[in-house]
């Protein structure tokens, strides 16, 4: 799939749709004691290369919050997404934080960056520090902090990389915490890294489209016991603002039917092409 961001999307852009270039939020400042010694480390090596390698474009009005803690779900189809992605949150001068498999937080010098980031490791099991009241469920809200979760778990497996089936720990951990959920998609990020390739393409630079949606109304299940059936259904529901944000980028419709992996004899982890 290589649809290039801007093909047939003038036709569905109305005029008042505002897109711009640069930084997302001008003049915002970051918060006093937010970014701490690992974050700067990276930071002065991630940002400068994408900000680069990428040129953003931000959509619509919406830009992430200044201040307090929600759940950022974005769309996922290319390894290199978690970079881009938080380099986009990074320059809307927000900490990104990231749910990570616990296996990097054992990788020597590495494993003490993500720790020292405040990024969450998640075991095989699926089980994470946010299920300890005292771990990081309760810091994210007491910090105020920016937690990024892709609801796919995974690179999609839809051939025309549209969001597929969701799972639902984006939505666990927004009603658990009691947080706004905020969708996001992306497109353009191919362009830098292809789907399972370990090839980086930063030059000449990739235009990549930004798009942040309204926060997703989980009214109807906020306040009630929080049981398979609830987040299934609200997961779908974060999965249909997900991909109508997506729709706008590509000014295309996605399928009616959303990629299922089982339906389609495929493994839910790992390569699949």
């Amino acid at each position: 799939m290589s649809t290039h961001p801007g093909d047939g999307l003038e036709a569905r852009r109305g005029p008042d749709t505002q897109v711009t270039t640069g930084m997302p939020v001008r003049g915002r400042r970051w918060r006093r004691g937010e970014l701490n010694t690992a974050f700067r480390v990276v930071a002065s090596v991630v940002i400068p290369t994408f900000r680069f390698s990428a040129r953003y474009h931000w959509h619509g009005p919406n830009r992430l919050p200044a201040d307090g803690a929600f759940v950022l779900a974005p769309n996922h189809f290319t390894n290199i997404d978690p970079l881009v992605v938080g380099t986009a949150v990074y320059l809307s001068k927000r900490a990104p934080r990231f749910l990570a498999k616990a296996s990097l937080f054992r990788v020597p010098v590495f494993g003490k960056l993500m720790s020292g980031m405040g990024q969450i490791p998640v075991e095989r099991s699926g089980r994470t520090r946010l299920s300890d009241p005292l771990g990081g469920g309760r810091s994210l809200v007491e910090q105020g902090g920016a937690i990024i979760v892709y609801p796919e778990g995974t690179l999609t497996r839809d051939p025309d990389l549209w969001p597929m089936r969701g799972k639902t720990g984006a939505v666990r951990i927004a009603l658990e915490n009691d947080v706004p959920l905020i969708p996001m998609a992306h497109w353009g990020t191919q362009d830098i890294m292809a789907r399972y390739s370990k090839k980086i393409r930063l030059f000449p630079p990739s235009r990549v489209d930004v798009i942040v949606g309204d926060p997703v109304d989980l009214s109807a299940y906020r306040g009630k016991p929080i049981d398979q059936q609830l987040l299934v259904e609200a997961t779908e529901l974060l999965m249909r603002h997900i991909t109508a944000l997506l729709e706008q980028l590509r000014g295309q419709q996605a399928p009616a039917t959303r990629w299922d992996p089982a339906a389609n004899n495929q493994k839910e982890t790992g390569r699949f092409e």
